[in-house]
């Protein structure tokens, strides 16, 4: 455990961001496996309608440095892909 009031206040801040950092993470992994899952349905235009939710939703947890920029544009690459696909 911390001692000094620095490092309390370091811990408060840690468990803050670390909190934030899940949940946005969690969202992230919902959005993505709700367009898969329409894309497996064939519901396309559905999904096409949940790609720019997707787009905020990586770009926002690459702002924040949750995920990395590659794997952001691998991200929406693959998304976009799939949607193409017949």
């Amino acid at each position: 455990m911390p001692i000094t009031k620095s490092a309390k206040k370091a811990l408060r801040q840690s468990v803050k961001k670390n909190k934030t950092n899940i949940k946005r993470k969690e969202v992230l992994k919902s959005v993505l496996k709700n367009i898969k899952k329409l894309i497996q349905e064939n519901k396309k235009d559905e999904a096409k309608s949940l790609l720019p939710t997707a787009y905020k939703a990586i770009d926002k947890a690459t702002k924040r440095g949750v995920i990395k920029k590659n794997t952001a544009s691998r991200k929406k690459s693959r998304l976009a892909k799939s949607l193409k696909k017949e």
